[in-house]
């Protein structure tokens, strides 16, 4: 009777930690396309890429990389960002999201800030061929302020591999966002 017990017990512990993603959604991809990053002075675009891959059931690592140039000046600025996350499912096709990361921004000539963000949110199959995210975060770094920001992403599927997908992330008055195709395995 007490082995029965000590292996319920066991079983009961790694249960927060046998979950997977929900259907319908992988943490297996890259992504490349156009990014930009309108402000209320100057704008900038270029491109960026994204990618995820899953370590375990619920943790993944992930990472980004952009080049902007900021318009009408000969000035570009390098972004990008590495971190781990956490999905747990919440609903058969939605999983809870958390990520912590490490970032960085590089203009050049001494504009070279080095920081990190926390984010949560829900990311889910809305359709067969069609998902979604909505996150918050807070970000904060060595040369500037923390502050909150809003993320909203979405996903078009073409195949079981291939589909089109989108990012605006909103702090500050300021809107950046990425849209492009990815691949997904």
């Amino acid at each position: 009777m007490k082995k029965n017990s000590v292996l319920a017990l066991a079983l009961l512990a790694a249960l927060p930690f046998a979950a997977t993603a929900a259907e319908g959604v992988s943490y297996n991809y890259v992504q490349g396309g156009y990014a930009a990053t309108n402000t209320d002075g100057a704008d900038a675009d270029g491109w960026g890429l994204d990618g995820s891959v899953a370590i375990a059931p619920n943790f993944h690592l992930f990472g980004g990389y952009n080049n902007q140039e900021i318009d009408d000046t000969p000035i570009d600025f390098d972004q990008w960002r590495v971190g781990v996350g956490y999905n747990r499912e919440i609903a058969p096709a939605a999983d809870l999201v958390t990520r912590v990361a490490y970032e960085k921004f590089d203009a050049g000539s001494g504009f070279d800030y080095d920081g990190w963000s926390a984010e949560v949110g829900v990311r889910g199959a809305l359709a067969p061929s069609f998902e979604g995210y909505v996150m918050a975060g807070y970000e904060d770094g060595d040369e500037y302020d923390g502050e909150f920001y809003g993320r909203l992403g979405a996903q078009a599927k073409l195949n079981a591999n291939w589909g089109v997908s989108g990012d605006v992330k909103f702090v500050d008055g300021d809107t950046q966002w990425f849209v492009g195709p990815r691949f997904t395995w």
